[in-house]
């Protein structure tokens, strides 16, 4: 909303200048437009995938951003989609998956109403897809992938994307669907004479085979990995041998264990750190002893660094975007200015000249105004979810991998018992991990809603703790308004934070009804319950008071000590 209101007072002075202007523009159309000079925009553009090409990710970064506002400049759709496409998929290479998805959404709005740029299309499709592979939105990503392959391209980009939506059913568990996608793939000419994608989908074969237990799997998973090491394909390497040592877990251990170490020694070798962490997975699971014991701290050295350097990259990323946008913005104030100065020269009458200075001035202050205030409330924002997340990492992550490491230090690890109680402290901080990044996620407030909000309820269900929800299927939810949703859904998940640290309950209940224009949702539990003063110094019932209140909705509490906690809210709709 802030962007349309800063460009509004621009369609008025570009009004003003054509009005101002008749005279002169009278003389000079009969001239032949001028060719767009792009030499520019394309040096920016070459620059940046040669900093790609020497893994110089940051400069490349640089680059491509430059290029693409360039490209603005000139109007060129073409170049800004690429430009974007290459800054989401630097993003991706560096882990940084959620600021990746952000610069791929932005290049939808070049898309989606246009017919034209069937291979910006394509790249940025693709990007969204193994984003939200690679963080286990597999429903999203298989959505983005249908598209992509909807999609007039290359035969060879095609089987990339079969290939893509293969992996994502193998993801889900669905190998049947799998087989099917890859099975077609295998005989096209095409892809047998592409040594890269045909080693690919024999490994995937492969992988689909060992994981619903067939006798096939071990020719494809082998197949694949004799032509990796022929054209010595070093990312596809890691995914062979990984597959292998999976496929051997249960029948040689040796040999799953051998391939495992040689899993993280490629890994090693080319600095792939995600895969290092799956090799050493595999690796925990397959030792014992010492041996055990120090990939189990290789194992959390690693994950802490990876985390550090992710959080440093985004905040590199977020810094060249918002320098970026500061000198666009300081050359399009210089731009307005030059022209104001020459339409002065050029237009003798006095009262269009107070109308342009006018105009110019109010959106000047006005655009000034509203930056700032954005800014304000961006860095508000971003303030208040980083004391959350450090928090968070604090009270419940650090204290989790110090205990952790203390364990491993202390105890037998050659011991079975032992050895579980490891993996199922590393199984819980790698769920807290994954907890933390979804509650600080965006939230899908489309189709996808229900389903994502069903899951974050349930989310909460344990061996103590049973939620039990009733009426959901009821609501219209596409007829809701998306910032109602939104503020629902962490209303409910703050309620249900707040059950599970404090409450020591057995059993929660949320109800939803609809009420004429009103929806109405009842939460209660069985736990200890609170006083109202106990109530009341808690931030996520506080939180939850002002989202309610922020919707205009009500909110009421009934709760006493050792006689369980009730909430009831209504909101219109």
């Amino acid at each position: 909303m802030v962007l349309r209101k800063l460009h509004f007072p621009i369609y008025i002075i570009l009004l003003a200048l054509i009005f101002a202007t008749q005279s002169c523009e009278k003389k000079t159309q009969n001239k032949p437009p001028k060719k767009q000079d792009l030499t520019e925009i394309n040096r920016l553009l070459a620059v940046g995938h040669e900093h790609y090409e020497n893994e110089e990710f940051d400069s490349s970064y640089y680059y491509y951003n430059k290029a693409r506002y360039a490209a603005e400049i000139k109007k060129d759709t073409s170049r800004i989609i690429n430009s974007i496409s290459w800054m989401a998929q630097i993003q991706r290479v560096q882990g940084d998956y959620t600021g990746s998805e952000a610069t791929a959404v932005e290049a939808l709005s070049f898309l989606e109403n246009n017919g034209k740029y069937p291979n910006g299309r394509w790249n940025i499709y693709n990007a969204l897809g193994n984003n939200y592979l690679y963080t286990f939105d597999n429903d999203n990503a298989l959505y983005y992938f249908k598209k992509a392959l909807n999609l007039k391209t290359d035969p060879i980009e095609k089987a990339g994307i079969v290939n893509n939506i293969a992996i994502t059913y193998i993801e889900k568990g669905n190998y049947k669907k799998a087989l099917q996608n890859l099975l077609p793939l295998i005989k096209k000419k095409e892809v047998l004479n592409h040594a890269e994608t045909f080693a690919r989908i024999n490994d995937n074969l492969g992988d689909s085979y060992s994981k619903s237990e067939s006798s096939k799997a071990l020719y494809y998973l082998n197949q694949g990995l004799k032509i990796r090491l022929q054209i010595k394909d070093d990312w596809g390497l890691i995914s062979s041998y990984y597959h292998l040592s999976e496929y051997y877990k249960k029948s040689n251990l040796n040999l799953a264990t051998d391939y495992a170490q040689l899993t993280y020694e490629k890994a090693t070798e080319i600095n792939s750190v995600d895969d290092r962490l799956r090799s050493l997975e595999l690796l925990i699971k397959n030792s014992t002893g010492n041996k055990l014991k120090i990939f189990s701290l290789h194992y959390l050295h690693i994950n802490d660094s990876i985390n550090k350097v992710r959080q440093k990259v985004k905040n590199q990323f977020a810094k060249i975007k918002y320098d970026s946008t500061k000198e666009k913005n300081e050359n399009e104030k210089l731009k307005a200015q030059t022209i104001l100065q020459q339409e002065q020269q050029q237009n003798k009458n006095v009262f269009l000249y107070l109308v342009v200075a006018v105009i110019i001035t109010m959106s000047i202050v006005v655009g000034n105004f509203l930056v700032v205030k954005n800014k304000r409330e961006k860095i508000k924002s971003a303030y208040t979810t980083e004391i959350r997340i450090a928090k968070k990492l604090h009270d419940e992550l650090a204290n989790d991998v110090f205990h952790t490491m203390a364990f491993a230090e202390t105890q037998d690890l050659s011991t079975n018992a032992n050895k579980d109680i490891l993996l199922s402290h590393l199984d819980t901080i790698y769920s807290r991990t994954r907890n933390i990044s979804k509650e600080n996620s965006s939230i899908e407030a489309g189709p996808l809603f229900t389903s994502n909000f069903k899951e974050m309820m349930s989310a909460f269900n344990s061996s103590a703790i049973n939620v039990l929800v009733s009426g959901i299927d009821t609501i219209d939810w596409l007829s809701v308004d998306n910032n109602t949703k939104i503020t629902m859904y962490r209303v409910l998940q703050e309620l249900l934070v707040n059950m599970k640290k404090h409450s020591l309950c057995s059993l929660a209940v949320i109800i939803f009804k609809k009420n004429e224009n009103k929806l109405q949702i009842d939460y209660s539990d069985n736990g200890i319950g609170a006083t109202f003063d106990e109530k009341k110094s808690r931030n996520g019932l506080q939180n939850v008071e002002n989202r309610i209140q922020a919707i205009k909705g009500t909110i009421t509490f009934e709760t006493k000590s050792g006689k369980g906690f009730k909430v009831h809210t209504t909101f219109p709709i």
